[in-house]
């Protein structure tokens, strides 16, 4: 595991000293992962320097931006694809943070010919005049999988229909709502946050009269808030800790379902 700071975005040097340390040990470091908005935590990873390092070693460096690089359709929160210049691959989810339905995933490479030279496959039942000429592009190549659904033809849909406009207005508020969320959570001195929230993750948790206690406490709380069947919260570990995911990304979300939810949750607590 790669060191982290304090806000659980990977730390560059750790992850060049490990590179030097696993090379000295006869290993080939061949890929990173750069994370922009990791599912625990929703930490940045600094792609621009681990950019710089990835090119100096020869390695081959993938941007996930699962569900927070959808945040770079609303030009303020552009930042979240910050080094992106240098990653050798890129994917985010518009399932996840588009309204588009389950599942739908954006996947760039910078570079195809390494990409098809890896996976590409090549019977005789396959072959076809249009791929082999280049007139079309055979995505079977692009995966492990020899087929695979037309998942673009509904976030196609949804981009005719609605518009960016409309993903926009929905980024946007659900920032929103976790931002005033946060505040909320501050004021009440039984929770703490446990990490920076820039876009649509709040991470919070219980105290209690040991890191032990609180554990135990945060646990209970997200049983018993889902119990209800009137929301559901997935629970993360941050440094060893017990955390509860305040998520905000579906389409039709608004301030009162947030409000009403930190409710049940003080209720509870």
């Amino acid at each position: 595991m790669i060191e982290h700071d304090a806000s659980f975005a990977m730390v560059a040097d750790a992850l060049e000293a490990q590179i030097l340390a696993d090379q000295a040990a006869g290993l080939i470091p061949f890929w990173v992962c750069s994370t922009h908005g990791t599912t625990s935590s929703g930490a940045f990873d600094p792609t621009s320097a681990i950019g710089a390092i990835t090119q100096r070693h020869h390695l081959w460096l993938h941007v996930d931006a699962a569900m927070h690089g959808i945040a770079a359709l609303a030009e303020e929160y552009r930042w979240v694809n910050d080094g992106l210049e240098l990653a050798d691959s890129y994917c985010t989810n518009p399932h996840k943070w588009m309204g588009v339905n389950f599942d739908c995933d954006l996947f760039w490479t910078q570079d195809r010919a390494s990409l098809l030279g890896a996976l590409s496959i090549l019977p005789e039942y396959l072959r076809s005049a249009a791929a082999e000429t280049g007139a079309a592009i055979d995505y079977r190549d692009w995966q492990i999988p020899l087929g695979r659904r037309f998942r673009s033809l509904k976030l196609w849909f949804a981009i005719r229909c609605d518009g960016t406009a409309v993903f926009q207005e929905i980024i946007r508020r659900h920032i929103q709502i976790t931002q005033e969320l946060a505040d909320l959570v501050a004021q009440d001195h039984r929770f703490e946050i446990m990490a920076p929230h820039p876009l649509n993750l709040l991470c919070i948790r219980l105290r209690g009269a040991s890191p032990q206690d609180a554990d135990t406490r945060t646990d209970a709380l997200i049983e018993a808030a889902n119990a209800t069947r009137s929301v559901f919260f997935t629970r993360t570990v941050l440094e060893g800790r017990s955390v509860l995911r305040f998520s905000i990304g579906g389409r039709t979300t608004h301030a009162h379902h947030a409000k009403s939810a930190w409710g049940l949750l003080r209720s509870l607590a």
